[in-house]
């Protein structure tokens, strides 16, 4: 095998790319009712704001995926260490505790975007 793109290869074990996936589905979920509410707090406003109700068919859809991706990062978090390779990313302990930490304010952040239309609603009353 070639070392050279051997360094340059993404590594397949990492978390990231499920958690980074999660948020940007979150976000996704979220568009139809936290996207108008914070294009106004910053002062963003007109009548192509209402557009972005569109995306409220298709929240059940990103919330399944956000779901989906989150479960396969805890996976690859917390999977035991006997499934991970010697040189993989979750065999080194400070990897591992990192990748704990992110996982979880991913989670929260997910989380705070998916249930946005429960609590934005409390929070304009």
């Amino acid at each position: 095998m070639n070392t050279e793109t051997d360094d340059k290869t993404l590594k397949t074990d990492s978390p990231a790319w499920p958690m980074v996936g999660g948020v940007l589905a979150a976000i996704g979920a979220s568009l139809c009712c936290a996207g108008p509410f914070v294009l106004l707090m910053l002062g963003i406003s007109g009548s192509w704001i209402s557009t972005l109700a569109a995306f409220d068919p298709l929240r059940p859809y990103f919330i399944a995926l956000v779901v989906g991706l989150f479960l396969w990062a805890g996976w690859k978090v917390y999977r035991p260490l006997d499934l991970c390779s010697a040189d993989g990313v979750c065999s080194v302990p400070d990897n591992r505790r990192r990748s704990k930490v992110v996982f979880w304010l991913t989670s929260l952040i997910a989380a705070i975007l998916v249930s946005s239309p429960y609590w934005l609603v409390w929070l304009m009353a």
